[in-house]
């Protein structure tokens, strides 16, 4: 039975509202559909009015959840939707945990993070999960032509599930260029999941990232972030603009009727 996905416009930029994601890309996953995972949050849809290449990989991918807290509220209060944050290193979890549980030989490859994370994060889910097979780990640091050996690598192995963890946009744009290798492949952007699967930084408590403020956090831990944060009133503003000038079209269209 097909789980259904419906699609939302948070400033322009797609949101994919599924009733439960991990399902949806097992789904694609045994169908051997190849699968774009994008996960959304206030400051990437700022990146993307200033950068097309990134709005056009983030229009063009086949699943995109709503990771941050400003993409949430903006579905829940503007578009009136019922919908829960899906964090995207919780959803990464979610499928490492189901393929290991399956152990159907599904294979998984880490890429990204500081030279040795990606193994550390690989050794820990193979410890926590013995059914898990990874197929491979590269660092997200590298010259020209090991990038070029991690092509070969990818193309020969052909894992089903591939976890990027370049930052944003870097790994967006890194999947969509390389696609082409593994083409019924899982690929999802994870950020810094890495570096916490790792062991080497922590996430905000619980009580933070069930009120929302998991941002506050990682701008406490990480305070050279203050300028990135920007982007989160900046985005809070551009949304009440945007949906002001909808319904004022709206309105309009039907005054003319």
């Amino acid at each position: 039975m097909s789980i259904d996905k419906q699609a939302f416009s948070v400033l322009s930029m797609p949101v994919h509202v599924v009733s439960n994601y991990g399902d949806w890309l097992l789904e694609q996953l045994q169908e051997g559909k190849g699968t774009h995972v994008v996960t959304l949050n206030a400051e990437m849809t700022m990146q993307a009015e200033q950068n097309d290449s990134l709005a056009q990989v983030i229009q063009g991918a086949e699943l995109v959840v709503p990771d941050g807290a400003g993409v949430v509220l903006y579905l829940q209060l503007l578009l009136r939707q019922k919908v829960q944050r899906c964090p995207g290193i919780e959803l990464a979890e979610t499928l490492l945990q189901e393929i290991g549980r399956r152990a159907e030989g599904i294979k998984v490859f880490f890429y990204g993070g500081a030279p040795g994370v990606a193994q550390k994060a690989a050794d820990y889910w193979c410890s926590q999960l013995p059914g898990l097979e990874v197929s491979g780990v590269h660092s997200g640091f590298h010259s020209p032509e090991q990038e070029e050996e991690l092509r070969q690598t990818l193309a020969q192995s052909n894992p089903q599930v591939i976890f990027v963890g370049l930052g944003v946009p870097r790994q967006e744009l890194w999947i969509a260029q390389n696609r082409h290798l593994c083409p019924q492949a899982i690929w999802v952007g994870v950020g810094g999941s890495f570096d916490i699967w790792s062991g080497n930084k922590t996430r905000a408590p619980q009580w933070l990232a069930n009120n929302n403020l998991e941002w506050l956090y990682r701008l406490y831990k990480e305070p050279w972030r203050w300028r990135r944060m920007l982007s989160l009133p900046e985005f809070a503003i551009k949304s009440l603009v945007y949906r002001g000038k909808a319904a004022g079209r709206r309105q309009k269209a039907q005054g003319s009727m």
